[in-house]
């Protein structure tokens, strides 16, 4: 299953929920797929996106993301017209400092209309 699973994200253009994922595979049960995916995050082969969409959203995380810690430091773009939500790797966010704070993550999520629609429009 997680062969089937990761073969199914590299076909992919955009994040994927655990919805999309159980529709795909429907032969399997949600626990197998929940499971994998954790592993995946785990093993630095996916990673979370919250894009507001109240839906947890994952996505491949890049070939220099690390086990120890997830380096997908990179903005999220959600189309409200598709409602797909894209990694924007080549817009690097900067590393934040905030005085008598500690910084785990950084989460971007861009809103607006994608390529495909802003054609149309």
């Amino acid at each position: 299953m997680r062969i089937l699973v990761l073969q199914f994200f590299l076909e992919q253009n955009s994040a994927i929920s655990s919805p999309q994922l159980e529709h795909k595979f429907y032969y399997s049960e949600r626990t197998t797929l929940y499971r994998t995916l954790k592993t995946f995050e785990t093993k630095a082969l996916v990673h979370k996106i919250n894009d507001g969409t109240g839906v947890t959203k994952y996505a491949l995380c890049e070939s220099n993301c690390k086990i120890e810690k997830h380096t997908d430091i990179h903005p999220h773009f959600y189309c409200e017209k598709c409602k797909i939500t894209t990694c924007i790797n080549y817009v690097s966010l900067p590393k934040i400092q905030l005085k008598n704070f500690k910084v785990f993550t950084t989460e971007i999520i861009i809103k607006g209309i994608c390529e495909v629609y802003n054609k149309v429009a």
